[in-house]
């Protein structure tokens, strides 16, 4: 699909806040990496990956208005951005996707790409909280397996916007999604400081170029 490219990046651009930059790469050519930006001991498939998020995240910068930066790696494996700047990368097997905003522009972002196929039913139970499940079941049965998919790139997203303040890694029981159309909203059930139980992040979704792309931001 020659111009999936190109229907993703609009997606994208049609539901970022304003002031936030966009970039789209190809995660299977070969990017330029700037000096810092290593990942020891991966495979080739791997680095070709994490360089074409770094050349993504550098046209979100352009986009932004902001100069080109090194993007490193933590030992997290979450991205090091730079001070002053924000942002979030994405990819899947055929597309990678960054956002890019200047500190003070938003206090978190967080995007996040998925294959727009069904979610495997024998995954719900580790994804999916009783209640988004009993939430899920009052659609028509051949829509829940993607409503599931979608609740779990909701959560990706909304996770991502979120780490950049708490710093806090933890699983997918702590949020639970409601999906609103193109809508969606993160609610904390348990404590992750400063956050506390009920605050709420809010989130879009859009389908593009057969993926499910989410946003989240604070």
């Amino acid at each position: 699909m020659p111009d999936a490219p190109a229907d993703l990046l609009a997606a994208l651009r049609r539901i970022v806040p304003d002031g936030v930059g966009a970039g789209w790469a190809d995660p299977l050519a070969d990017h330029p990496r700037l000096a810092g930006e290593d990942l020891p001991r991966a495979v080739p498939a791997r680095l070709r990956e994490f360089a074409a998020g770094r050349h993504a995240a550098r046209v979100a910068m352009r986009a932004a208005g902001l100069p080109e930066m090194a993007v490193l790696h933590g030992s997290d494996r979450a991205p090091i951005w730079t001070d002053g700047v924000i942002g979030s990368i994405t990819h899947s097997a055929s597309h990678c996707l960054a956002v890019v905003a200047p500190v003070g522009q938003l206090r978190g972002i967080g995007i996040d790409l998925e294959p727009a196929t069904p979610l495997a039913r024998d995954l719900w139970d580790s994804i999916l909280l009783p209640e988004e499940q009993i939430a899920l079941n009052r659609a028509p049965v051949a829509e829940r397996g993607l409503l599931a998919k979608t609740a779990f790139s909701a959560k990706e997203a909304a996770y991502k916007a979120q780490y950049r303040t708490s710093h806090t890694l933890f699983g997918f029981e702590v949020m639970t999604i409601d999906l609103n159309g193109d809508r969606f909203t993160a609610r904390f059930r348990d404590p992750i400081p400063p956050f506390g139980v009920g605050h709420r992040i809010e989130g879009r979704i859009i389908m593009a170029a057969g993926h499910i792309l989410t946003l989240a931001s604070l």
